[in-house]
């Protein structure tokens, strides 16, 4: 058994000055402004705090995310976004090319010298236990499945506007979200604060 951090990963992106100059425009069409030279980030931040959102649409990312099946079935909720996702239908974890493992996400809740990490670890090496034993009796992989834990690692390659990356990091960055999604989204939310700084410098003073 295979036990992983989770991890975010931007795979495809507009250049910052490329970005800007379309959401500039896309901003002074609807204000019928002219545009200025070198002030395209101060006029985004003017516009995305006047809540006029729609013009930051126009600019999609796509990402890969490494998370544990319960972290995935939080993110694909939102639903103004594109998926492609690991299956456990067609991934058959008893082949060479996995190892013949399991892949778990290690929670990051416990420390290792915690008895309820210990806990976890063994449950997950049963999961496999079994797992492993019902492919070998001859089960599909779609049928062995089923006994798979929570835990296991899955990777999402998700695509999104700016607009609903904002809603999926004030949402899954609050208090209140899970201590897994929240862990995930900050590695997100920390790339896409360097990468366009004028979309996402806000986020964290709203949380």
């Amino acid at each position: 058994m295979k036990v992983v951090d989770p991890s975010f990963e931007i795979l495809q992106a507009p250049p910052m000055e490329a970005a800007y100059t379309v959401i500039d425009t896309a901003g002074r069409v609807c204000y019928r402004s002219e545009p200025k030279h070198g002030q395209e980030a101060r006029f985004i931040k003017k516009i995305v705090c006047a809540g006029h959102e729609s013009v930051i649409e126009h600019i999609s990312v796509t990402a890969k995310i490494v998370c544990d099946r319960g972290v995935s079935h939080e993110l694909v909720r939102h639903r103004l976004a594109s998926y492609s996702q690991e299956s456990t239908r067609y991934a058959n974890y008893a082949k060479a090319r996995f190892g013949r493992q399991i892949t778990v996400v290690r929670p990051p809740f416990w420390k290792k010298t915690d008895p309820k990490y210990t806990a976890w670890h063994w449950a997950m090496g049963a999961c496999e236990n079994q797992y492993l034993e019902l492919l070998d009796r001859g089960a599909k992989p779609e049928e062995a499945r089923g006994v798979l834990p929570n835990s296991l690692a899955t990777t999402v390659v998700v695509s999104a506007n700016i607009r609903e990356w904002r809603h999926i990091f004030r949402l899954r960055l609050s208090s209140r979200a899970h201590p897994q999604i929240r862990q995930v989204m900050l590695m997100g939310l920390e790339q896409m604060e360097q990468l366009y700084p004028a979309l996402f410098d806000d986020i964290r003073g709203t949380l």
